[in-house]
C-alpha cells in the first residue's frame, strides 16, 4: 500500500512538472492555430513559423500570418498580417494591426494600434488610439497623442487646437508635419 501510495504521489508530481514545461515551448510550426505543433495557448520563446500561426510569444515570429496573443513579444514578420493583443517590438508586414498597446516599430502599409503606440509607425497610412512617439506615412492619425510628431501628406490629431497651443501641439490636422508635447 506505501508504495503504491509513493507510484501516485511520484505520479501526480511528474504530471505537474510536465504542465509546468509545456507551458513554454522554442519552436511552433503552423499551418492554422488549430493546426500546429502546440496549441494556440502554448508559450512560445524561440521561433515561431507558420502559414498562420497564433500563440503568446516572446519569439521569431514568420509566416503568411503571424498573430500573437496575450502579452506577446519579439520581431515579427508577415507576408501579409500581423496581429497581436498587445506586442513589444517590431512588426513588420502589409498590415499590422494591435487591439491592446504597442511599444516598439511598426512598418508596413497599414499600421494600426487600437490602444497606446510608443516609437515609431512608418507605413502609407498610420493609426494610433493614442501615440507616444513618430510616425511617418502618406497619411499619420492619432486619436490623442501625449508626446508625438507625424510628419507625412496628411497628419492628424483631433484633439490639438488650431494654433492656442503652440508650441506644444501644432493643429488638429496639417500637411508635411503636426505635433503634441
Amino acid at each position: 500500500m506505501k508504495k503504491i501510495f509513493i507510484f501516485i504521489c511520484l505520479g501526480i508530481i511528474m504530471a505537474a512538472a510536465g504542465e509546468t514545461m509545456a507551458e513554454s515551448k522554442p519552436l511552433q510550426l503552423s499551418i492554422t492555430p488549430d493546426v500546429a505543433i502546440y496549441d494556440r495557448n502554448t508559450t512560445i520563446e524561440g521561433l515561431t513559423l507558420g502559414i498562420w500561426s497564433e500563440n503568446p510569444q516572446k519569439a521569431l515570429a514568420l509566416g503568411v500570418v503571424s498573430g500573437s496573443s496575450g502579452n506577446s513579444s519579439g520581431f515579427s514578420i508577415g507576408w501579409l498580417v500581423n496581429y497581436a493583443d498587445s506586442y513589444k517590438g517590431v512588426q513588420w508586414a502589409p498590415v499590422n494591426y494591435n487591439k491592446g498597446d504597442f511599444v516598439g516599430w511598426q512598418y508596413g502599409g497599414l499600421n494600426y494600434t487600437k490602444g497606446s503606440s510608443r516609437g515609431l509607425h512608418t507605413g502609407l497610412v498610420n493609426y494610433a488610439g493614442n501615440l507616444t512617439g513618430v510616425q511617418l506615412g502618406f497619411v499619420n492619425y492619432a486619436a490623442t497623442a501625449t508626446s508625438g510628431v507625424q510628419i507625412g501628406i496628411i497628419n492628424l490629431i483631433p484633439k490639438n487646437e488650431w494654433f492656442t497651443g503652440f508650441p506644444g501641439e501644432l493643429a488638429p490636422g496639417m500637411i508635411i508635419v503636426n505635433w503634441r508635447f
